[in-house]
């Protein structure tokens, strides 16, 4: 991943109505949701969360499949887990430290 690409991803989930549709995908697994399912989950009217589900899958955030009338959506896990790869691979870089224990986040 790059700095563009990672700037277009973060982008898509600066609304917070895409960033909830987001997670909640994240959440639901392979699964996914159908849209109808996503809009009573987060309390949007339909038509406005069409408009914030095309953000997420025109930046490859989520997935759309047509389920006869329905679209059902997933969440791209394996682009996620670029983009926190990216944003963690130079963590503690040229400290001296090891990884594990700097970015502990139990301690």
């Amino acid at each position: 991943m790059d700095t563009n690409n990672a700037t277009s991803i973060f982008e898509s989930l600066s609304s917070g109505i895409r960033l909830d549709a987001f997670r909640l995908l994240v959440k639901q697994g392979k699964d996914g949701m159908v849209a109808g399912e996503i809009a009573t989950a987060l309390n949007v009217p339909p038509n406005n969360l069409s408009f914030h589900l095309k953000a997420l899958t025109q930046n490859g955030l989520a997935t759309v499949e047509q389920e006869g009338r329905f679209l059902r959506y997933r969440a791209n896990i394996p682009l996620m887990l670029e983009l926190i790869a990216y944003l963690t691979e130079e963590c503690c870089a040229g400290q001296g430290v090891d990884i594990s224990p700097c970015c502990d986040l139990e301690s």
